[in-house]
C-alpha cells in the first residue's frame, strides 16, 4: 500500500513480529560494485552493461542490492549553537512531516531548526498516493507517473476496475521542493540525532548526539515510529502491515501500463506447493504492483494486517511463487525495500509537551496503512495551530501551548474517524483468504464517494455509518455472517471506546 512508513532503525517496539532486528531498506538508481548474499555465501551473478545484477527469479530472495545514498547537492544553513539562540520551532526529523511543517511554520516569520542525521538524504522508499490527493494540495508537479485509474484482482474470475487516477511521488523532487522553501524562509538545519529532552517552564533542551544543546520555544517529533520524544501510557499492541518490494527491470509483465495493480488477491500461483497455499489461506498476502513500461515495474508483496505481522521471507516466497507463475523473469533489480508499519494501537497520550506529527502521532490509517497524503494535510493544521499560538499574547507557553496543538490535531472528530478505522482493521484481522477477497468485492463495489472517502480518511463519524451500512447491504449473505461474526466484539470495543473519550 502506502510504503512511506517503514522501520525505523532499533525494533524494540515489535516484539510480536518474528525474523526482525533491523530497519532492511536499499535503494540506488544503478548499482554499482554489487554483491549478492547467500547466507555465509556469495551467490553467482552476472552484471550487465548497465551494472545491475542479473538473476532469475530462483535467486531472487538472494539478490539483493547494494545500499547506494542519494543526497541532494544544496547548501544547508547550519544552526550555529555558539550564538545560544531560542528558536520558536526545533523539528526532528526530516521526513515529509517535518519538513512540510517546518516550511510552513518558517513562513510566518517563526524561526526554526531542523534536526536530522541526514538531512540532505533522499529518503528511500517508494510512495504510492491517489491523485487527487496530491491535486487538493498542489502537488501534482511531485509525482513522476500517473496511471489513469486502478485494479482490483478479487480472484481468477473477478476484478474491479477503480476509475481513480493513481500516482507515484518522486521524492527526490517532493524532498528538493520543501527544502528550498524552507531554505528561503530561514529555517536552520543540524545534523545530529536527539537522544533527550528536557522540559522547563517556557522552553524545552534538546540533547543531540554530538554534544550540541539546542533550545526551543515549541518541539516537534517527526521521527516516525521510532518515538524519539513522543510518550505512550498504554501498551503498545498493534497489527502490522509487512511487505516486500522491488524496483526491477523484467523481460516483461502481464499488466496493462495504463493501470496500476492496487490489490492482486489471486492465489493460483501456490497451487504447486500446498503448504503455502495454506499459509496464505489463513493470513493472505496480495500483490501491490506499479508498472512504467513494459519491462519496468515495482512489485510488492503484502502483507495487509496481521497480528503478529508475517515474517518477510514468508512474504518474499509468495513473491517468488506469484512472479514465477505469472511469466515475470527479473533481469535486474534498481531498488528493494522491507516494510513493516504498525497500525492501529493506541494514540499518545493526549496532550503533552513535545508535540508529534506523522507515524510517532498515530496518523497512520489502521485499516489500510497509509500515511502520506493524511500526514501533508496534517502540516498546515499543526503549523497553523503553532503559529497562532506563539503569534498570540504570550500567555500559552510550555505544556499549555503542547495542548492546545495537540487538541487542533486529534479533535474529538479525528479521533472517533480513527476509532471507527480501528474497528475495520479488528475486522480485516480475522478474514481469511476467502473472506478477505468478500469483503473487498463488496467494498469496492460501494459509490466512489465512500470508499474514496474511506481510503483518504475524509469521512468522519456520521458518514462512517452510513458507510459501514452500505458496506454491509453490498456484502453477500455469507460475508455479512463473517462480518457480524468478526465484527461484534470489536463493535462493543468500539463503542465502549468512543463513549469514553471526551473532550
Amino acid at each position: 500500500m502506502d510504503t512511506l512508513l517503514k522501520t525505523h532503525n532499533k525494533l524494540e517496539f515489535l516484539p510480536q513480529l518474528r525474523g526482525f532486528s533491523e530497519k532492511s531498506s536499499s535503494s540506488s538508481s544503478r548499482l554499482q560494485n554489487p554483491e549478492l548474499r547467500f547466507g555465509p555465501k556469495k551467490y553467482p551473478w552476472k552484471r550487465g552493461r548497465d551494472g545491475c545484477l542479473k538473476a532469475s527469479n530462483s535467486a531472487l530472495l538472494e539478490l539483493v542490492p547494494e545500499t547506494k545514498k542519494e543526497t541532494l547537492d544544496f547548501e544547508l544553513p547550519m544552526y550555529d549553537p555558539s550564538k545560544g539562540l531560542v528558536v520558536d520551532l526545533a523539528v526532528v526529523g526530516g521526513g515529509p512531516a517535518g519538513l512540510a511543517v517546518a516550511q510552513q511554520v518558517s513562513q510566518a516569520g517563526l524561526s526554526v531548526c531542523s534536526i536530522d542525521p541526514s538531512p540532505k538524504l533522499i529518503w528511500p522508499n517508494n510512495y504510492g498516493v491517489w491523485v487527487d490527493e496530491f491535486e487538493a494540495m498542489d502537488l501534482l508537479d511531485c509525482l513522476d507517473t500517473t496511471w489513469s485509474g486502478a485494479v482490483v484482482y478479487i480472484d481468477d474470475k473477478s476484478k474491479k476496475d477503480l476509475d481513480r487516477p493513481y500516482g507515484r511521488v518522486n521524492r527526490k523532487q517532493l524532498k528538493s521542493k520543501m527544502l528550498q522553501k524552507c531554505i528561503a524562509n530561514g529555517v536552520k538545519f543540524h545534523q545530529a540525532k536527539v537522544i533527550k529532552a528536557i522540559h522547563e517552564e517556557s522552553e524545552s533542551l534538546l540533547i543531540c548526539n554530538d554534544g550540541v544543546t539546542i533550545q526551543a520555544t515549541v518541539v516537534l517529533d517527526a521521527t516516525g515510529f521510532s518515538r524519539c520524544l513522543v510518550r505512550y501510557d498504554r501498551p503498545y499492541n498493534p497489527g502490522y502491515q509487512v511487505a516486500y518490494g522491488i524496483l526491477a527491470e523484467v523481460e516483461k509483465h502481464p499488466f496493462d501500463v495504463n493501470k496500476m495493480v492496487f490489490m492482486d488477491w489471486r492465489d493460483s500461483h501456490l497451487n504447486s506447493n500446498m503448504e503455502l497455499k495454506e499459509r496464505n489461506s489463513r493470513i493472505p498476502t496480495f500483490l501491490y504492483a506499479m508498472p512504467f513500461s513494459s519491462n519496468r515495474i515495482f512489485l510488492e508483496e503484502t502483507s495487509l494486517v496481521a497480528r503478529p505481522g508475517l515474517r518477510m521471507e514468508d512474504i518474499q516466497e509468495r513473491m517468488v511463487a506469484r512472479l514465477t507463475h505469472l511469466g515475470v523473469k527479473v533481469i535486474s533489480i534498481e531498488e528493494d525495500e522491507h516494510c513493516v508499519i504498525p497500525m492501529g494501537g493506541p494514540l499518545p497520550v493526549l496532550p503533552q509537551r513535545v508535540i508529534g506529527i506523522g507515524g510517532t502521532a498515530g496518523i497512520v490509517h489502521p485499516s489500510t496503512g497509509y500515511m502520506v497524503a493524511r500526514t501533508l494535510a496534517a502540516a498546515p493544521v499543526v503549523a497553523d495551530s503553532i503559529v497562532r499560538f506563539l503569534d498570540s499574547d504570550g500567555s500559552l507557553l510550555g505544556d499549555e501551548l503542547s495542548a492546545e496543538v495537540w487538541k487542533d490535531l486529534w479533535p474529538i472528530e479525528r479521533r472517533r474517524q480513527r476509532e471507527f478505522f480501528c474497528f475495520g482493521m479488528d475486522i480485516l484481522l480475522e478474514l481469511d483468504l476467502q473472506a478477505t477477497r468478500r469483503f473487498f468485492y463488496a467494498f469496492f463495489d460501494l459509490k466512489p464517494h465512500y470508499w474514496h472517502g474511506f481510503l483518504s480518511s475524509r469521512l468522519f463519524l456520521p458518514e462512517l455509518i452510513f458507510f459501514g451500512l452500505s458496506l454491509f447491504s453490498h456484502a453477500s449473505n455469507t460475508s455479512r455472517i463473517e462480518i457480524m461474526a468478526k465484527g461484534t466484539l470489536p463493535l462493543v470495543k468500539m463503542i465502549n471506546n468512543l463513549i469514553q473519550d471526551r473532550d
